[in-house]
Order: C-alpha cells, then sequence, then structure tokens
C-alpha cells in the first residue's frame, strides 16, 4: 500500500542520522525476539532502541554504522524505553538488513 503523498516540509522534520552501535544486550521480554541496542551519535551522546534484527549475532552488529530517526518520542516496549528508530528493510526470505551507508560516514550526520 502506498502511504498518502507529503510535501518537502514533512520529509524536513524527520530527523535521520548516522550513529554507530555500541552495544547490543538480549531483551527476553520483548514479545517478538529483539535485541537491546546502544547507538552512539557522537554530539547527540548514546540512544538506546529496542530492534527486531535477531538475524545479526551482537558481534556481527558492535560496531556497525546505521541509519536512525532520533526526533522521535520514546516508545516504552516491554518496559524498556526505545529511543531511536533503527531503520531497515525486509529481504526476500523476510530476514530485516539494516540501511546502512556504503561507505564510513560522519557519526551523527544527517541523512538527506
Amino acid at each position: 500500500m502506498i502511504k498518502p503523498e507529503i510535501v518537502y516540509d514533512d520529509f524536513a522534520k524527520v530527523d535521520i542520522r548516522i550513529g554507530r552501535i555500541t552495544e547490543v544486550q538480549p531483551f527476553p521480554r520483548a514479545r517478538n525476539p529483539s535485541y537491546k541496542v546502544a547507538v552512539s551519535f557522537a554530539d547527540l551522546g548514546v540512544r538506546w532502541s529496542s530492534a527486531q534484527i535477531t538475524s545479526y549475532t551482537p558481534e556481527e552488529l558492535v560496531g556497525r554504522q546505521v541509519v536512525c530517526v532520533v526526533n522521535m518520542p520514546p516508545r516504552n516496549i516491554a518496559g524498556f524505553k526505545s529511543e531511536i528508530l533503527i531503520l531497515g528493510a525486509h529481504n526476500q526470505s523476510g530476514r530485516v538488513i539494516l540501511l546502512t551507508p556504503q561507505a564510513e560516514v560522519i557519526e551523527s550526520g544527517q541523512v538527506f
């Protein structure tokens, strides 16, 4: 389903930044298999997210740059405050693939 058309000003309200995963913890209380993920944004500090990215091991995730929305209000997920949205998409087999830059970019840099 295609969502309603937006204007550029709507898109400009979304603060999308590049962060680096610094820590991954199990999250057994989550309804769907998930991790608690800490992401560093340099000048914005470290923010946490609940992310359904368990097709990756924690070792594959730590150190990886990821694309995140950083200006949404926190969500309570099974008693955990998720502060950011880590972006991804499903591949043909339904696995979540993280959106990442093709090369190293500035941590906390804005996506436009």
